[in-house]
């Protein structure tokens, strides 16, 4: 049976995403706002949390995509990104399972790209929680 990584409890950060976001370069919020919003959006039943001081978007404590603020970009991330279809080849990486893609404030963005990679992640771990019942 296939593993699934899961945040339980102690795993997950007492952590505000208004604050989080505050404390990042002014020119990088709107770019992680917009992207965690699509990501808590885009299904019912998805649950933000943090972890390792960053915001992720859970479905039953299983991560599928999260934002993450750096010095000069914000990266969306999908916790089994390596297993999604990319046709555009915007995503980025060479983990086992993680890719992300790069945003940088400027730069142009395929965000028809993006948010569909956001609804697969989503597909893929319901799929993933639904074969281990």
């Amino acid at each position: 049976m296939e593993a699934i990584l899961k945040f339980y409890g102690k795993d997950i950060e007492a952590t505000e995403f208004d604050s989080w976001l505050e404390q990042k370069a002014e020119v990088l919020r709107p770019i992680a706002s917009k992207w965690f919003e699509v990501i808590k959006d885009v299904g019912p039943e998805v649950e933000a949390i943090f972890r390792d001081n960053y915001p992720i978007g859970c479905i039953e404590d299983a991560p599928f995509a999260y934002v993450n603020v750096y010095t000069a970009h914000v990266n969306v991330g999908f916790f089994y990104g390596s297993y999604l279809s990319d046709p555009s080849g915007i995503l980025e990486g060479t983990g086992k399972h993680m890719r992300h893609v790069k945003l940088r404030p400027g730069a142009d963005h395929n965000d028809q790209a993006i948010a569909t990679l956001i609804v697969a992640a989503y597909k893929d771990i319901k799929n993933r929680l639904n074969r281990i019942g």
